[in-house]
């Protein structure tokens, strides 16, 4: 049931666990203003009379700014565990993304006792799918997981760009800090990002000083510089390297995404399994023919 409440009777506490985001939020602004709040807040009925939110908050700031006393809510109930494994499974229009969705499994954890089983039988998951997620923040640092809660770096450049170095043991979470104290919050692409991630963490130590001086548009002009060698190859080159580019990116983001076991549609796994079956059957022909050419890269 929907009903009017005013926006003085939320509790906050949950939205640190929540994306921002500028841009969705300015054109969230625009429609209040033409259109009012169309869509219920969400939350969890708190003992003191105070509405715990769970979904909203771009609402809620948005009714502030714009003087907005009273709003639609909808609640989850009044006990806060359940109330938010029911926000985690009703979120179908928005999905949760993946770092939202372990914020809040690491909650229900620590501050509420619930152990993985339980929670993946709440959810009607696998203990894989929780486990998984729970994770997430023991291979991120605080400061990295602020600046993206914050809207300052794209969750994908953490997911796909600075978990692959994260895992490589030469790199400290002390370099992957540093790293985006000085990328984020400056409006990077995520093509970008990742260019100044593999220049910074593989790259020359002169171009690494560069960028630690804050000089990110040299250090892109060089790196995309050395992309534009592409360029002078022929043809039937540029798309073997194009080629080659997916094959990697696609191997990381495989890799990464298999161990998810809510991919258990049986329609799913009836297709993935003559697909999978196939790259088994190419893998070694594969492997020594990209050997082959390593070894011809470098002799040339």
């Amino acid at each position: 049931m929907i009903e009017k409440i005013e926006i003085i009777d939320f509790d906050l506490r949950y939205e640190k666990f929540r994306l921002k985001s500028k841009k969705i939020e300015r054109a969230l602004l625009e429609s209040i203003i033409e259109h009012d709040i169309l869509e219920p807040l969400k939350g969890i009925d708190s003992k003191d009379g105070k509405k715990i939110l769970l979904d909203g908050f771009k609402r809620y700031r948005c009714a502030k700014k714009l003087h907005i006393g009273i709003v639609p809510y909808r609640s989850f109930g009044s006990d806060e565990p359940l109330g938010i494994v029911k926000f985690i499974r009703t979120s179908i229009a928005r999905p949760l993304t993946i770092l939202e969705q372990a914020k809040m499994i690491k909650e229900l954890q620590k501050v509420h006792g619930l152990l993985p089983g339980d929670i993946a039988g709440l959810l009607q998951k696998s203990k894989a799918w929780v486990s998984m997620r729970a994770g997430i923040f023991d291979e991120m640092s605080e400061y990295v997981a602020k600046r993206v809660f914050d809207g300052d770096l794209p969750v994908y450049s953490f997911m796909y760009t600075l978990r692959k170095f994260i895992r490589i043991n030469s790199i400290t979470t002390n370099e992957i800090d540093e790293f985006v104290k000085l990328i984020a919050g400056k409006g990077l692409s995520i093509r970008d990002i990742a260019l100044l991630a593999d220049g910074f963490f593989k790259g020359s130590d002169h171009l690494r000083q560069q960028i630690r001086n804050g000089n990110i548009t040299w250090g892109l002009n060089q790196l995309k510089k050395t992309s534009s060698l592409i360029n002078e190859c022929t043809t039937a080159e540029q798309r073997m390297l194009k080629d080659l580019e997916l094959v990697q990116r696609y191997m990381q983001k495989i890799t990464c995404e298999i161990r998810d076991d809510s991919l258990g549609n049986t329609a799913f796994q009836a297709q993935a399994g003559i697909l999978v079956k196939g790259i088994i059957n190419i893998t070694d022909n594969f492997i020594t023919a990209v050997r082959g050419l390593y070894d011809r890269c470098e002799q040339a």
